[in-house]
């Protein structure tokens, strides 16, 4: 049986390219952002952004295979089926790769599902302080979860808008706090004086610049996201080629330059830096900073929800067509929407909501100290994939290759080499060591399963890929 490509067993053509532009935009900016990033900054200073042009190279690279790929080889599974593709050559170590990679993928976004759904609780009750958190969880986990029933289209429709907001509040952040800061803004005073004038550019040295180089690294994850839903468009070559494209140009100025405002608006070292867009607007002067980006943030937390159950549920229906998961599993509704992957998704994070107020120093914490971890996994997965595949479409198709890594194989390696040099920096920074050693326990727990896998007598439905020109012929 020949690979498909783009649609396959009941999933429909419904996300447009408008949709996947701005689902890879959206991908990349997170609440990790607007948040997160003053965690890096207080310990880094003014040098944070070197700590976000680190990681963000990184993922740029990583993007970039991925656009090769899955030009090359689009469909349902994305990377999943890469890691199986590029160890065809040797089976047991191909269906070991691909397992472990789609799961990792899988269990990533259903904890990020868990997290934001209680992160979006805590933001909703800035407005509604007497409603439980529980609740407010609950009903944003069924609003998007039947967002998501509905049809492809409605999450791209819904995801469309959130990313739009987050776009658009960069880009008026970045005009704003760019007159500000070049004096062009009423009443000025900020400069880039706050760079040096606090202890330095570099205050605290370099250790805590690479240090926050690892933290940030799961502030870019998501944008891996328009490989997976390539496969639920019209014409996933080309969708690729693009939203890929889009993220390459962007991602560095939306992160870097965002950052790099930041510190020149908000003294590092202040406490203010723990809110830190709030207070770089209230910096310039803009009236309900807090209020502003509490509803900003909210759409991010809303649209990494959204994007989580869409990505799990995808990953977990191509799982099925492997054999890699319960075959229940990949039935579709009439839309095309594989409604018992989305629902595993869904209860896995409620059950994860539930751990966050029943055992949060134990359950909850392996979850949320672990997931993290997993996802530099899966991206060291992609690049040794593209890596082994490259090489092989160069002999046997080269005429797929029409989006190309650059300065392949060197770049792949360095990419490789910067992503497991974070994990084992990870070892040697106190902080990031409960991380590290959860996210190997997760990776030693899908061992076991897949050891297991034989006795969920589990069949694939589909034959395995080769590389060549037939194959990759369109049925």
């Amino acid at each position: 049986m020949k690979p498909e490509a783009g649609n396959s067993r009941g999933l429909q053509h419904g996300l447009k390219q408008r949709h996947m532009t701005m689902i890879a935009l959206g991908g990349v900016i997170g609440a990790g952002l607007f948040v997160g990033s003053g965690v890096v900054i207080k310990s880094a200073g003014p040098a944070a952004v070197l700590s976000f042009l680190i990681t963000g190279g990184l993922v740029v690279l990583v993007m970039r295979m991925l656009g090769e790929m899955a030009v090359a080889m689009p469909g349902v599974g994305a990377f999943y089926e890469f890691a199986r593709t590029a160890w065809s050559d040797r089976p047991a170590v191909g269906n070991l790769a691909g397992f472990l990679t789609g799961w990792m993928y899988w269990y990533f976004w259903v904890i990020v599902v868990a997290l934001e759904a209680v992160a979006g609780a805590d933001l909703v009750r800035y407005w509604l302080p007497d409603v439980p958190a529980w609740i407010i969880s609950l009903v944003l986990l069924v609003t998007l979860t039947m967002t998501n029933l509905i049809s492809v289209k409605s999450f791209g429709e819904f995801e469309f808008w959130f990313a739009s907001i987050k776009v658009a509040a960069i880009i008026v952040f970045l005009f704003l706090g760019g007159l500000y800061v070049l004096g062009m803004w009423p009443d000025a005073t900020a400069g880039v004086a706050n760079l040096t004038e606090h202890g330095g550019f570099m205050p605290n040295g370099i250790v805590p610049v690479l240090t926050g180089a690892v933290a940030a690294t799961g502030f870019y994850f998501g944008a891996e996201i328009v490989t997976v839903a390539a496969a639920e468009t019209a014409e996933p070559e080309r969708a690729v080629a693009k939203a890929t494209s889009s993220v390459i140009t962007r991602v560095l100025v939306f992160y870097v330059g965002s950052v790099l405002l930041v510190v020149c608006l908000v003294p590092w070292n202040s406490s203010a830096i723990a809110t830190p867009y709030v207070s770089a607007l209230d910096a310039i002067g803009i009236p309900a900073a807090a209020q502003i980006m509490n509803a900003i943030v909210l759409t991010a937390v809303l649209s990494a929800l959204n994007s989580g159950l869409y990505a799990s549920s995808r990953m977990l229906f191509a799982l099925t067509r492997r054999g890699d998961a319960p075959q229940v599993l990949a039935k579709v509704s009439r839309n095309g929407v594989p409604v018992p992957a989305i629902l595993i998704g869904t209860l896995f994070g409620y059950g994860a909501v539930v751990m966050s107020y029943v055992s949060p120093d134990t359950v909850f914490a392996f979850l949320v100290n672990s997931y993290g971890t997993v996802a530099i996994f899966v991206y060291v997965s992609i690049a040794v994939s593209q890596l082994r595949l490259r090489a092989r479409l160069e002999k046997e198709d080269p005429a797929r290759l029409r989006v190309k890594m650059w300065c392949y194989p060197y770049l792949t390696w360095v990419a490789i080499v910067g992503m497991l040099a974070i994990v084992v920096a990870m070892a040697f920074i106190p902080e990031q060591r409960t991380p590290l050693l959860l996210g190997v326990a997760s990776l030693g727990i899908l061992l076991a399963l897949y050891g297991m896998k034989s006795l969920w007598a589990m069949k694939p439905d589909v034959a395995p890929v080769v590389i060549d020109a037939q194959a990759f012929e369109r049925s």
